[in-house]
């Protein structure tokens, strides 16, 4: 018998029930942050197992993906009749290290404005190194996984396609990467508020005046009366840095048939930014 025979390439069962990956070929992530997941997963694997978990990923042969209070756990359809099981963990940050994160989100109120909007800050990295701690796995260390396949490698091919998969919900929903690190978008927002509204037990410098906050009544007669000159205002207009952000958090409604309401909406979001900036630059030399 020759010896070859025990190494023979096995082929996938073809599945119809399958999550087929949205990009048919080039790159699988859009956004930056789903870039980056990206990123960290091709540090770890062969270039061979790479191209057969894009094609897994783009044939439909992981059948499910879910977020678990560990991490992440998937099936794959590979060439027994049995799905595989993944699972994918990244090491949670403590409470401490937590806490050096949002102490220096909070340092920029802009970080709270974007999170708020549900958008994810191109900067945000730089915010958790001066934490000395990392937002995405920077060291094998960081993140574990484990298949149930016979591939003596690891991550194998079906751990491959489940990142690309797992890179296509990072687009969606930035925020998975928060909660794969140990805290919601709701628990690190309500921390960032108690910070900027100063509700921390933090001793004030002397020499600064306390904030008097004015009850509304008494500003209603005069609410509409100009106020500080705004010259040192400045506004940053520029198309968000997440396409329809608020459908994108709410999800996709049940009721809507495909290919979904962002799809159905997507022009018309892009017309009315479209817009918008023209009317902020005083531009109507193009019509939306």
């Amino acid at each position: 018998m020759p010896f070859d025979y025990y190494f023979k390439p096995t082929k996938a069962i073809k599945t119809k029930d399958g999550i087929k990956a949205q990009s048919k070929r080039g790159a699988f992530a859009k956004n930056w942050w789903a870039q980056r997941w990206i990123a960290a997963l091709e540090r770890l694997v062969d270039s061979g197992r790479l191209s057969r978990g894009r094609s897994y990923a783009r044939k439909g042969q992981v059948l499910s993906i879910d977020e678990t209070k560990d991490g992440i756990a998937a099936r794959v359809q590979g060439s027994m009749r049995t799905p595989y099981r993944i699972s994918i963990k990244i090491n949670h940050l403590t409470d401490s290290e937590w806490d050096k994160v949002i102490d220096s989100l909070a340092e920029q109120a802009i970080f709270s404005a974007q999170l708020l909007a549900g958008e994810m800050p191109q900067e945000i990295e730089q915010a958790f190194e001066k934490a000395k701690v990392s937002l995405f796995p920077s060291k094998r260390g960081d993140l574990a996984t484990d298949c149930s396949c016979p591939d003596y490698s690891n991550p194998c091919k079906h751990i491959a396609a489940t990142h690309y998969i797992l890179g296509e919900r990072f687009d969606e929903d930035p925020f998975l990467i928060f909660r794969l690190r140990g805290r919601t978008q709701e628990q690190v927002m309500q921390e960032l508020r108690k910070r900027r509204a100063g509700s921390d037990e933090v001793v004030e410098d002397e020499t600064e005046e306390a904030e008097v906050v004015v009850p509304l009544e008494e500003l209603i007669s005069n609410f509409w009366d100009l106020g500080a000159p705004l010259e040192g205002f400045s506004v940053s207009i520029r198309p968000p840095a997440i396409e329809m952000p608020l459908l994108k958090r709410l999800g996709e409604a049940n009721f809507v048939d495909e290919p979904g309401i962002q799809s159905w909406l997507s022009a018309a979001y892009q017309a009315v930014s479209r817009k918008a900036i023209q009317i902020a630059f005083k531009d109507t030399s193009e019509e939306a």
